[in-house]
């Protein structure tokens, strides 16, 4: 008790009522049209060290905001639709995913000899992902989901997620170890999931298991809750003890829960419950912690680094949206366009890649605080042009579209 007594929750209070005003703020002002974790990150960076200095980043806040971004991975984990990564779609995300990685390297390596950057595979990494947590409640708002356009930007920003967390978390891992040697550990956490899937699936049978999982998942047991919980913080504690980053197992949880539970008639309610965790509680902790992180001062005091936020902004656009033109045989031109500034739409892997890349010492505190900067402006931007270019020139004529039901990411 004496341990509790000593911690202060002044600082979570103030993060508390930041993710509670940002909504409201957006709900009052619809014509503001950004997503709410880029208005929670410019609340964090007035109120903390770079602004105002009113809040600092502490244990409690600290805790839960690493609580935020495993569930923020999970849930963008759980938003993967294997159903949907198969066939054509697959073969076109991977090939994109290949051109954005070939375009990233070529931009890191044009930094890094600009003196920019340290770490050109970093940059080429942290270029190559796209917010997928974003982009799917876009295209659904907009109706286009299940279109040819939408499947196939889901499809790309589901592989190009996926694979650049591998990617980190092979090349960019806190754990020493060569790459042989990571790539062996890789292997050996892949099996394991693949016996998990295996086993969980051969239970989702039982006849009597279902039974006491839907007595019990909306009772205060929340059962299913307390699994879903109890998978991600596993397979997090599991990429651990084999030296990859906790991102991956976060994101792989997701992945495999949506794998191992497809059906949901008996729970319709279990991704609410999930997404009012997350996005209710923790991920918003998350994203002002990253704003109180934001090395605001150091971008500008520096002309140079703060130059390179339209830089990153512009090669943001070069790796994730050239790669659309993979899409041009199937979709017009005008929805090409829209792919690929969908996919180029990224945040949250931004934050986390800078977070990696400044404990490695492979980028430093102002070139972060640029790239989440580019991702904040991609997030603002983008999506605006992608819904203008998706609607019909009757739809352009009407009045906008209301907002997102739940908050993205």
């Amino acid at each position: 008790m004496s341990a509790v007594s000593t911690l202060s929750f002044t600082s979570l209070f103030a993060v508390s009522l930041i993710a509670l005003g940002a909504p409201l703020l957006l709900g009052f002002l619809p014509f503001l049209r950004i997503p709410a974790p880029v208005l929670l990150i410019i609340a964090g960076i007035a109120v903390g060290p770079s602004g105002f200095g009113w809040v600092q980043i502490d244990p409690p806040v600290q805790v839960l905001s690493l609580l935020g971004l495993a569930f923020l991975l999970f849930l963008a984990g759980m938003e993967i639709d294997p159903a949907q990564l198969q066939g054509r779609s697959l073969r076109v995300a991977l090939l994109g995913y290949g051109v954005s990685l070939a375009l990233g390297v070529g931009v890191g390596l044009t930094l890094h000899a600009a003196g920019l950057t340290k770490s050109p595979l970093l940059i080429a990494i942290a270029l190559s992902a796209t917010s997928l947590g974003l982009i799917v409640p876009i295209l659904i708002d907009a109706g286009q989901s299940d279109s040819p356009v939408g499947k196939l930007t889901i499809a790309g920003a589901s592989v190009a997620d996926f694979l650049a967390v591998v990617l980190v978390s092979l090349f960019f891992s806190t754990s020493a170890g060569s790459i042989g040697g990571k790539l062996i550990l890789l292997g050996s956490f892949a099996l394991l999931v693949g016996v998990f899937v295996l086993v969980f699936s051969r239970l989702g049978r039982s006849m009597r298991l279902g039974s006491v999982l839907v007595m019990l998942q909306d009772t205060t047991a929340e059962i299913r809750v307390r699994f879903a919980v109890a998978v991600m913080i596993g397979f997090v504690v599991l990429a651990s003890h084999f030296g990859l980053e906790t991102i991956l197992g976060a994101f792989v949880a997701g992945v495999v829960l949506t794998t191992v539970d497809r059906d949901t008639e008996s729970h319709p309610f279990f991704r609410i419950k999930l997404d009012a965790i997350g996005y209710g509680f923790l991920v918003p902790v998350f994203f002002v912690a990253s704003g109180l992180k934001f090395d605001l001062k150091g971008l500008l005091h520096s002309p140079s680094a703060f130059i390179r936020i339209p830089l990153f902004l512009l090669a943001l656009l070069i790796v994730r949206a050239v790669p659309a033109l993979l899409y041009r045989s199937t979709l017009s031109w005008r929805h090409t366009a829209a792919a690929g500034l969908l996919q180029a739409t990224s945040l949250p892997f931004l934050v986390t890649v800078s977070a990696i890349g400044i404990s490695l010492h492979t980028i430093t505190p102002v070139t972060g605080a640029a790239l989440v900067s580019a991702g904040v402006l991609s997030c603002v931007c983008f999506p605006l042009v992608a819904l203008a270019l998706l609607r019909s020139p009757d739809q352009q004529s009407a009045s906008p579209s209301a907002t997102p039901a739940r908050e993205v990411t």
